[in-house]
């Protein structure tokens, strides 16, 4: 039975250049990294919970979802102009008060 198995990944060109900085400062192989940036990664994935929503969440999902494939929805652009403005004047008020002391 053979332990290990050959992954071919591309990577940016970039990415390439950050990996063989460390692999060297660090004096590692590339799959040495590799293995090691993996392990970290599926560990840190395996320690975060995973959220079942229920059956009335679920429900409301996808009222929300069907609301949207009809058009019946709002951009934030269009649901915050309001508050904006109203943070510009209340924050322009706050600099006259304290500018006036």
């Amino acid at each position: 039975m053979r332990t290990r198995a050959t992954m071919t990944v591309s990577l940016p060109q970039r990415m390439i250049q950050e990996v063989e900085r460390i692999r060297k400062t660090e004096h590692r192989t590339r799959s040495e990294l590799v293995r090691e940036a993996l392990r970290v990664y599926m560990n840190r994935m395996r320690a975060l919970s995973v959220y079942t929503p229920a059956q009335k969440e679920l429900r409301e999902i996808e009222k929300g979802r069907a609301e949207l494939r009809r058009g019946e929805s709002y951009t934030l652009n269009e649901l915050f102009p309001g508050v904006e403005g109203q943070r510009r004047k209340t924050s322009a008020k706050s600099r006259r008060a304290r500018s006036s002391t």
